[in-house]
């Protein structure tokens, strides 16, 4: 029986050292002998590395935006994610949900409960394990 991974997502603005921590905190667990996964959000798949450059290139409405976010966010679960986490792989994820809600919801005001139900609709319940 193979124990299920565990999800690590790092959270943060752009430039504040994520990706040296993710570096770091992937090359502690890869010495210790634990599977890991290196990810990041928007993209992960190559659905999602599409709708990112979108998100970081074409001016669109919040609500698009949101939807978008979610939309790359869910292929990701399903194609690698979940995959990865039935297989007892650590993922370490440069963002993931708790992005969403401080940059569409509390940066850009899209309402709360909005957000938290998308985030119900897609992610079925799946939470990191340990947010960073």
């Amino acid at each position: 029986m193979t124990l299920r991974g565990r999800l690590i997502s790092f959270e943060g603005m752009d430039g504040a050292g994520k990706s040296s921590h993710i570096q770091e905190v992937v090359a502690v667990l890869e010495e210790n002998g634990f599977p890991v996964l290196r990810t990041r959000e928007p993209g992960g798949t190559p659905l999602g590395e599409h709708l990112r450059a979108l998100l970081l290139n074409e001016p669109m409405d919040l609500e698009t935006e949101a939807l978008l976010m979610f939309a790359a966010r869910r292929e990701h679960v399903v194609k690698v994610i979940e995959p990865a986490l039935s297989k007892g792989v650590t993922v370490v994820t440069d963002r993931f949900a708790d992005a969403s809600f401080a940059y569409q919801s509390s940066a850009r005001g899209m309402p709360w409960g909005r957000m938290a139900s998308l985030e119900s609709w897609v992610l079925n319940g799946l939470k990191p394990d340990l947010t960073f």
